[in-house]
């Protein structure tokens, strides 16, 4: 376990509109044109009402969820996602520069704040095992740039941090430790040595949604969301793919559940336009990793590592529910062993709680 008992918050606002007739008792006027008598189209894409303070998520992921505490114990992120394409101009070259890898239809751009730990699954030697995963943290800030349609999603995001002390992993574990009364992780003596990360990833998704009743715009749906990754930096060199198979309402909503890299997240907003709306999923997805900093230790100094597998699988399943102004997801993670010498497969969960203003 490790998550931050004063990890930051955020927040809020909305709006709507209406037409008329003339009575017999008006004098007449010239008839209305078909443009102006026509009800205004408005975009499957397009937000069901104005939101104008955007999307807001946190993320929580925790190996308490699997009944452990090692590996990737802990993660945690907050992030934002604009409710319309205005960034501030200091940044509008890299988002206009991001946009063209992406698909055409909605902008959005978006920052995030978050922090990642990991631990031995001996968290009680001192020092540590060598032939264990290191202990290590991640501190980190996020800048993303997304395009969507009824079909396609794509995301890029710039990550810069810090990997080592001041990430803060071992004040955040035994901090929350203490508080909990339990045992404190005791190497973190020997965690990463400090080093500035940085990290570019590429998302792409595919939504293809189907009704089991095609006449009944209130049947259950079924669909799959496959999707890609990739991410270069000297945080981690990997690419990925998966899919990922849904059953319920409003499909239409989002793409699946926010994740914290590198697991296959979905996107980070939704749109339920104005309805209620429920699923359940399951995917896999593979992963072909070559550099990971939190296995091979520091970059340019000398430091604990382990011995990394070049291929990792995650398994999922999970729910979401969502409401016209929020959404709720749970994930549960199963992922193949990581390094040589370690055991077996381990587990995690994440849970996200979106909220749009």
């Amino acid at each position: 376990m490790g998550l931050s008992p004063r990890a930051p918050g955020i927040a809020l606002a909305a709006a709507l509109g209406l037409l008329s007739m003339p009575t017999r008792a008006e004098a007449p006027g010239p008839a209305p044109s078909a443009a102006s008598a026509a009800p205004a189209v408005q975009p499957p894409d397009a937000p069901s009402r104005p939101w104008y303070a955007g999307t807001w998520t946190f993320k929580l992921e925790n190996d308490l969820f699997g009944g452990t505490d090692q590996f990737y114990t802990a993660g945690w992120q907050f992030s934002w996602r604009s409710p319309d394409y205005e960034p501030p101009r200091v940044i509008r070259w890299l988002t206009d520069l991001g946009l063209q890898l992406l698909p055409s239809g909605t902008p959005r751009w978006g920052l995030s704040f978050g922090q990642q730990i990991y631990t031995p699954e001996d968290t009680l030697l001192n020092p540590p095992d060598p032939n264990d995963r290191p202990y290590a943290g991640y501190l980190y800030g996020a800048l993303t740039v997304s395009s969507y349609n009824a079909r396609d999603y794509g995301a890029l995001e710039l990550q810069l941090g810090v990997v080592g002390p001041s990430a803060l992993g071992e004040q955040v574990q035994n901090n929350l430790h203490d508080f909990l009364n339990i045992d404190r992780a005791y190497g973190w003596d020997s965690q990463l040595k400090d080093e500035l990360a940085f990290n570019l990833g590429y998302t792409r998704l595919w939504r293809y949604n189907y009704r089991f009743n095609r006449a009944d715009p209130d049947s259950l749906q079924y669909g799959i969301v496959p999707g890609v990754t990739a991410a270069i930096g000297n945080a981690d060199i990997f690419g990925s793919a998966g899919v990922m198979v849904r059953f319920g309402r409003n499909l239409d909503a989002d793409f699946g559940p926010p994740r914290i890299r590198p697991g296959l997240a979905g996107s980070g907003h939704f749109d339920p336009h104005g309805q209620s709306g429920w699923y359940v999923f399951g995917g896999v997805e593979g992963r072909l990793i070559a550099h990971d900093i939190f296995l091979d230790g520091n970059t340019w100094r000398e430091s604990p590592s382990v011995d990394k597998k070049n291929a990792v699988a995650d398994f999922t399943i999970g729910a979401a529910y969502i409401l016209p102004w929020g959404r709720l997801t749970y994930t549960h993670v199963i992922r193949t062993t990581e390094f040589n010498g370690q055991g077996d497969t381990f587990q995690f969960g994440s849970i996200s709680l979106t909220a749009r203003f």
